[in-house]
C-alpha cells in the first residue's frame, strides 16, 4: 500500500534519513520507533507530504505520492498528533465533523458518525456533543483528536506520539482503544513512538530506526526474541527493566492487557472506590489496577472477598 523507494531527506548538509526502503501493507499496523533523532517523525510526515523527500520516491497504492492531488491525498489520511492540536473555539461535535463536511457528507450522516463514534469511547454524545476542548481532561480531549481523524473513514491513520504527554492511566486506555478501533475499522495506521513497550503491544510489525537508518523490522514476537544487534536489544532491555521487580500479579496484569483482553473502561486507578469495582466484576469484567507506572496487578472477586473476610475477623466495621 504504502512504499518507500531509495528515499533520503537532507536539511542543508544534515542527512536525517538515508536510502529509507521500507513496504507497508494495506490494513496493518505499522510502528516507527527509536530514539528522539532517528527520523521517525520526518518519515512518518512524508506520507501526508507534509515533508517532501531529498531524494527516492513514496507510492500509495502504486502510484506516486507527489502525483496526488495534496487536498485529496490529505482528506484520505487522518493525522494524530501529541499535542492534540483541537480547535480550541468549535465544540466536540464540530471539531469531529471537520473532515467529513470537507467531503461533502450531509448534516444528518455527519450527526450520526459523530454519535457512533462518541460512544464507541465511552463519552456519551448528549454531554459531550456542545462541549468546548477546554472544558475536557487530557484524555478526552485526546479520544477526540483521534475520533476526528478516524470520522470520514480514511485509508490511512497517522500518529505522532499521540499517547507520550498523558498520564500512564490513561495513556493506557488510549492504547487499548485504538487497537480495538484498528481491528475495527481495517485503516492502515502509521505510528510513531520512542517507546519499545508500546510498539510492543500496538504493532503489527515494527521498524526500528536509528541515526536515520533502518536497523531491524519485524513482527513484535521476532524482534522480542531475535533482537538484531546489540542496539535493539539494549533498547528493549531499557524500556523492560521494571519488570524485574513485577510478582506475578504484575504481569499476569501486564500480559491481560497486551492480550486484549482489558477494555478501556476496566483499568482503574488507586482512587476508584470499591464498589465501582465490585459493579464491574458483577458485569463480568477484568479489572485491572494501575497507578502513575503502569499496571499493578488484577483485582478479582475472590482478592475481594478475601480482604472483607479479613475486616470482619478484625472486627472492622
Amino acid at each position: 500500500m504504502i512504499n518507500f523507494q531509495n528515499v533520503s531527506k537532507k536539511y542543508n548538509d544534515q542527512l536525517v534519513l538515508e536510502d529509507f526502503d521500507i513496504s507497508i501493507e494495506d490494513g496493518e499496523f505499522f510502528v516507527l520507533v527509536g530514539p528522539s533523532g532517528s527520523g521517525k517523525t520526518t518519515t512518518l510526515k512524508m506520507i501526508n507530504r507534509l515533508i517532501e523527500p531529498t531524494d527516492g520516491d513514496i507510492y500509495f497504492n502504486d502510484r506516486r505520492l507527489i502525483d496526488y492531488n495534496l487536498k485529496e491525498l490529505r482528506l484520505t489520511t487522518g493525522y494524530v498528533l501529541q499535542q492534540i492540536a483541537l480547535f480550541p473555539n468549535l465544540t466536540v461535535a464540530e471539531n469531529i465533523e471537520l473532515i467529513p463536511e470537507m467531503k461533502h457528507w450531509n448534516k444528518t450522516k455527519r450527526r450520526e458518525r459523530t454519535e457512533e463514534l462518541l460512544r464507541k469511547v465511552s463519552l456519551p454524545p448528549e454531554e459531550y456533543l456542545h462541549r468546548k476542548p477546554a472544558e475536557l481532561s487530557g484524555g478526552e480531549q485526546q479520544r477526540i483528536g483521534i475520533l476526528r481523524a478516524i470520522a470520514a473513514k480514511p485509508d490511512i491513520i497517522l500518529m505522532d506520539e499521540p499517547f507520550s504527554a498523558l498520564d500512564p492511566i490513561s495513556k493506557g486506555q488510549l492504547q487499548q482503544l485504538i487497537k480495538e478501533l484498528h481491528k475495527e475499522l481495517a485503516s492502515t495506521v502509521v505510528f510513531v513512538t520512542h517507546d519499545m513497550n508500546e510498539a510492543l503491544f500496538l504493532g503489527d510489525r515494527i521498524c526500528v530506526m536509528k541515526e536515520g537508518k533502518i536497523v531491524q523490522t519485524d513482527t513484535p514476537e521476532q524482534i522480542r526474541s531475535n533482537p538484531a544487534n546489540d542496539f535493539v536489544a539494549q533498547f528493549f532491555q531499557q524500556d523492560h527493566s521494571n519488570l524485574e521487580n513485577y510478582c506475578a500479579a504484575d504481569l499476569l496484569a501486564l500480559e491481560l492487557v497486551e492480550d486484549g483482553q482489558v477494555n478501556s473502561e476496566t483499568i482503574v486507578d488507586l482512587d476508584t472506590t470499591l464498589p465501582k469495582v465490585i459493579r464491574l466484576l458483577i458485569d463480568g469484567k477484568t479489572v485491572v489496577l494501575a497507578d502513575e507506572k503502569g499496571p499493578i496487578g488484577e483485582i478479582t472477586d475472590r482478592a475481594i472477598l478475601r480482604f472483607l473476610e479479613t475486616k470482619i475477623e478484625k472486627g472492622d466495621q
